[in-house]
């Protein structure tokens, strides 16, 4: 599968009165790079749900092994780990050089606007072969 990768500068309203970036805005930071990747691969997350197609999350790790300050330039890098019927999940490293920040991934289902899982593969084949790259 194909990955995405994108530059961040850390903002100051992103990190603690430590000066380090506030944990929960690495889970923000998964969010826009998912985003991005699924632009990139043709179709937003707007244009998905006007499709009938919602991705909730429904699981989330992140593992932090290096503090993030203010003003770093990270890269976000993301890509498909696990494609399947119903779910997908997404893996994300978070790298400032060579040296890795954070790991993580996050699982989602899709849903339609009702919140039943279907299979993306099955209904939605168009959507399928864009995301998996088919």
């Amino acid at each position: 599968m194909k990955s995405y990768q994108y530059q961040h500068r850390v903002q100051y309203y992103e990190t603690d009165q430590m000066g380090i970036v506030h944990h929960s805005n690495y889970i923000k930071w998964f969010e826009s790079a998912r985003n991005e990747y699924l632009r990139k691969q043709g179709i937003s997350c707007q244009e998905l749900e006007e499709l009938g197609v919602l991705l909730p999350v429904i699981d989330v790790n992140c593992s932090y092994r290096q503090r993030t300050y203010y003003d770093d330039l990270v890269l976000i890098k993301v890509f498909i780990k696990e494609l399947r019927r119903v779910t997908i999940t997404f893996a994300y490293e978070i790298k400032k050089g060579e040296e890795l920040l954070v790991a993580g991934s996050t699982k989602q289902s899709f849903v339609n606007k009702d919140f039943k899982p279907f299979s993306l593969q099955r209904e939605k084949p168009q959507i399928w072969k864009m995301i998996s790259n088919e």
